[in-house]
């Protein structure tokens, strides 16, 4: 009997254990997530808008089935946001800040349905270490829904292989809706999925369920937005983003691609990542929930790395591989502690760097967002120049406006977004007709919205004009922007110029008279006064 009663009393004190150790995780992950949150709502409330997030939000004040760079979810959601809240920062950006937040509790949720209920915490933890997630948020941005909904469908999919339940399939295929609704990557999730059902055991099973075709069909759902927007607009969506944007050429320079990647997730956090993705990779055969875990990560961090190679070069995109690090967050500490103590360590000082690297990501989004920050980041390369400016140039456009009255134009649709933004939306603000707008895919939108040259002509020839132009650019630029303004305004006359943080910003306005005909591109914009005059302003800076 004292056996027995000793061998109770172990197994009693080994629970309590367990459970006090669970409560520890818990607690860990319930403050950092509460904490994050509240340095999440300070940036988002004062940091101006990224350019590309201006646009959308000027989109959202079009509704529409889609646009001419994106689908409609993102304009949808900070309508949404707007006409809760109230026009400003955090009421364009609160429905991102709520779904960005949404996706720790989907990987504690993923780790403890993968694992155990520790590990779920884990996977929480580390998916608010991880910079590319931790920051999630922020900012009113595609990426927000779209990795929410890819973590969801990775959750659901895992649950309806298991239990082949109908509202596992019908999570399942509202996920992928939503991805569809938000960017045409979501045919990454798809491509991922597939991997899975073709070249797993368990996978190729799920065909003959009734339970996969149900979710394929509610998925198919989110297409038809697409394909109502871009017929419409006679297939510019899809120009863009498979044609315009890519060069589909191999260019070398991409195969930098894991650096950018180990500076984005910082490298002990990266290294520890591709590890686990080896070792879930070594085990796929081992069936549930290897398997998934293996397949779906690998779906997403190789087709990335590869369509990088040869796709576009110019724009930031070291978040696109976010979503195929999110099952290998539940998968490490699984990993880790079978490995051994050293392992452990590793992995809680990865993930501590990790932590580190967010609260710096958010630091300097801070910094961008204060005048005395902006200061500091001036005499540095980080300078955050497509987050500051907006509000002085509006404020004095805005002076401008208030002397004489006038169309208020600006030089490319990232500047018109911005102002158009900081005015409250009480004016509309006119585009012309820059190279930018056709390399960022708005040049469609702002033509069936009347915002280009053609639209400001149609409905204010020979009417005063306001130009903005920003003057800061490339070298290599100067010429081709600057100089197709000639001929897009009649007259012009500077009225002043505004120069911020040490000439890393500067803004020039133009009064002149709206054209009544389509400007006409000189094959020499050198002999343009107009280029003449902006250039030497350019090189004074």
């Amino acid at each position: 009997m004292g056996s027995w009663q000793s061998a109770r009393a172990e197994h009693g004190e080994g629970q309590a254990s367990v459970a006090a150790g669970l409560a520890r995780w818990r607690g860990a992950f319930l403050i950092a997530f509460a904490s994050l949150l509240v340095l999440k709502c300070i940036v988002a409330a004062t940091m101006s808008p990224f350019g590309d997030e201006a646009f959308y939000w000027l989109e959202s004040r079009h509704p529409a089935w889609g646009y001419s760079d994106l689908p409609p979810l993102t304009a949808w959601l900070i309508w949404l946001g707007e006409h809760v809240a109230g026009h400003g920062l955090l009421g364009m950006r609160w429905p991102f800040l709520l779904l960005g937040s949404a996706l720790p509790w989907v990987m504690v949720a993923f780790g403890r349905r993968a694992f155990d209920a520790r590990t779920g915490w884990q996977a929480g933890l580390l998916c608010l270490a991880l910079p590319l997630a931790g920051t999630l948020g922020v900012m009113a941005m595609p990426d927000v829904p779209l990795t929410l909904a890819i973590a969801v469908a990775l959750y659901a999919l895992m649950r309806a292989m298991e239990e082949d339940r109908a509202r596992d399939w019908w999570l399942l295929g509202l996920a992928l809706t939503v991805a569809w609704l938000t960017h045409y990557r979501a045919a990454m999730p798809m491509f991922a999925g597939l991997l899975l059902l073709a070249f797993t055991s368990r996978g190729r099973a799920q065909w003959r369920k009734p339970g996969l075709w149900l979710a394929l069909a509610v998925a198919a759902l989110g297409l038809i937005p697409l394909g109502v927007s871009n017929w419409r607009q006679h297939g510019a969506g899809l120009a863009f983003q498979l044609v315009d944007r890519n060069p589909w050429r191999f260019h070398a320079d991409a195969l930098v691609q894991p650096l950018e990647q180990a500076i984005a997730c910082t490298p002990v956090f990266y290294f520890l990542l591709l590890w686990a993705l080896w070792r879930c990779w070594r085990r796929r055969a081992e069936g549930a929930p290897w398997d998934l875990l293996a397949w779906t990560s690998l779906g997403f961090l190789v087709p990335y790395f590869l369509f990088g190679l040869f796709a576009d070069d110019l724009r930031f995109r070291a978040h696109w591989p976010l979503p195929g690090y999110l099952p290998l967050l539940a998968a490490l500490p699984a990993l880790c502690r079978e490995a051994g103590r050293g392992w452990r360590l590793a992995s809680v000082a990865g993930g501590a760097l990790g932590g580190l690297g967010t609260l710096l990501g958010l630091g300097y989004l801070a910094l961008a967002a204060s005048p005395q920050g902006v200061d500091v980041l001036a005499a540095s390369k980080a300078f955050p120049s497509n987050f500051v400016g907006w509000r002085e140039s509006a404020a004095q456009a805005r002076t401008l406006l208030a002397r004489q009255d006038a169309v208020l134009v600006a030089d490319n649709f990232m500047l018109a977004a911005e102002l158009e933004f900081q005015l409250d939306g009480q004016r509309p603000v006119y585009a012309l007709d820059s190279t930018l707008n056709v390399k960022h895919g708005r040049a469609p939108q702002l033509a069936m919205w009347g915002r280009d040259e053609a639209g400001l002509r149609a409905a204010h020839a020979g009417a005063p004009m306001l130009l903005v132009v920003s003057e800061v650019m490339r070298e290599r630029e100067q010429l081709e922007r600057l100089g197709a303004i000639c001929g897009s305004i009649e007259r012009p006359r500077l009225v002043t110029r505004l120069a911020l943080f040490d000439g890393r910003k500067s803004f020039a306005y133009y009064r002149g008279r709206v054209p009544t005909v389509p400007s006409v591109r000189l094959a020499d914009p050198t002999q343009c006064a107009f280029w003449r005059n902006a250039r030497t302003a350019a090189k004074a800076l």
